[in-house]
């Protein structure tokens, strides 16, 4: 909106300048996150909340790469703790027991966690493993997900390996094969 009065429209300009800037800033953090972190967030969305040693257990991955993965979206607000000293079965979609008492620190996407993870969908990811890889190596780990191992994408093996998901033998590996489950990655229409 502008109005007659030129110091009311220099600050409504400069308000929309800072806004572009800031949407700028932001698509680019968005992609600010390594493979494991974006795991946790997408194991979160499907599961409500879960604890780290079970997300180690399910990829196979140390539980101290777990833990920093965790602790990193912590401080950005993207994961919180859960409260409470029980929990659902509606709640944590992943229990197989109506009622679980609580053992474990449990964890769920915050608000800002919840919109973030929405963005998260085939395009997101291709966009996301081009700039972590360098290259598109989206019809590699699509091929490697439908296949079990690569047959025409060889060239992307080194960029996979690096990402955590193939094994020296080209074989896919089990954090490769949660984060396909998670993240959609394993189903005909990706």
């Amino acid at each position: 909106m502008i109005t007659k009065n030129n110091n009311n429209k220099n600050i409504i300009e400069h308000t929309d300048e800072k806004r572009q800037k800031g949407v700028k800033k932001e698509s680019n953090e968005m992609y600010d996150f390594d493979t494991v972190q974006i795991y946790v967030i997408l194991h979160l969305k499907k599961a409500g909340v879960d604890y780290a040693k079970m997300m180690a257990k399910l990829t196979g991955l140390q539980l101290e790469e777990i833990n920093k993965a965790i602790s990193g979206l912590v401080e950005l607000g993207i994961l919180e703790r859960d409260s409470g000293s029980a929990i659902k079965k509606s709640k944590a979609r992943f229990k197989k027991a109506h009622e679980v008492h609580k053992h474990h620190t449990y964890y769920r996407l915050t608000r800002k966690g919840t919109i973030f993870a929405r963005k998260i969908d085939i395009d997101w990811l291709r966009e996301y493993f081009r700039r972590v890889a360098g290259n598109d190596v989206m019809p590699a780990i699509l091929e490697l997900s439908q296949k079990g191992k690569l047959e025409s994408k060889r060239e992307f093996e080194e960029e996979l390996r690096e990402l955590g998901f193939l094994t020296e033998k080209g074989r896919r590996t089990k954090f490769f094969q949660a984060f396909c489950y998670v993240s959609g990655l394993d189903s005909s229409e990706a």
